[in-house]
């Protein structure tokens, strides 16, 4: 799975390694790559441009501020270019942020932008026009949350809650939003302040767990979610410290959409 970390230093694109305990393969790393520490970032692109260096693309918030980031970053890690278009404020109130997409041969629909406020509103956007936004109240409890499925009629998300527990939100695309929330595991996940999910095989999931507290990482390989018959696989702890102030999914190309649930 790609993982982004980022920092006031760095923001460092590397692959995880499902092994036992988990390894990684390095790939891009941008030096100095914004003005504050970022507080949340959306999942992160990168791709070579036609010149031999990388083109950086991705959500962050920095301060109270959403932004849409876009750098053209040498080898060295030295940004050569960067545009920084703001999209809105009040962001210093969000704990989490993702977005999903979708489209196949036969359907797609409309790429959404995900924020969960820390007085438990989910909220949804648009993401390529900002605009229809709803929400839907009730999810104080959650700490983290991660993206684990995008279909044509719904989105999945697994989340954890300060007490513990191990939920999914599966939230149909229709408006007004309507999620649907299923208890996969009721006690030990309460340590992890980011989740991070990446398709797995057809149905399955690798999910990455970060206790920002001890900066440690743990790697879970998750089956399709079916309550709490939902299959997880402990792959050990990541052998390395992880000091990010915030994380991201990251991909190097074009993904198929995760069909964890």
């Amino acid at each position: 799975m790609g993982v982004g970390s980022i920092s006031s230093m760095y923001l460092s694109g590397w692959s995880l390694l499902a092994t036992v305990p988990p390894t990684r393969t390095f790939g891009v790393e941008v030096n100095d790559p914004f003005p504050q520490t970022a507080r949340l970032s959306g999942p992160i692109s990168s791709s070579r441009n036609g010149e031999g260096n990388y083109d950086v693309f991705g959500l962050v918030v920095l301060g109270d501020v959403l932004y849409s980031n876009y750098s053209i970053v040498h080898d060295d890690g030295v940004i050569l270019a960067q545009a920084l278009q703001r999209i809105g404020g009040g962001w210093s109130s969000y704990i989490a942020l993702d977005t999903s997409t979708y489209s196949s041969r036969t359907a797609s629909r409309l790429s959404y932008l995900y924020g969960l406020r820390r007085d438990g509103v989910l909220f949804r956007w648009n993401a390529r026009t900002w605009g229809q936004k709803t929400s839907y109240p009730g999810f104080s409890a959650v700490k983290s949350m991660a993206l684990i499925s995008s279909t044509a009629t719904y989105d999945t998300f697994l989340a954890t809650t300060r007490g513990g527990a191990l939920y999914t939100i599966h939230i149909p695309v229709t408006s007004p939003m309507k999620p649907v929330v299923k208890l996969v595991r009721r006690s030990t996940w309460q340590g992890f302040e980011a989740l991070l999910a990446r398709k797995c095989g057809i149905y399955g999931t690798l999910l990455l767990g970060i206790d920002k507290d001890t900066q440690s990482g743990y790697l879970y390989a998750v089956g399709h979610a079916n309550g709490t018959s939902t299959v997880i696989q402990s792959r050990g702890k990541v052998p390395w410290p992880l000091g990010g102030s915030a994380y991201a999914r990251w991909s190097s190309g074009p993904e198929s959409p995760p069909f964890g649930e």
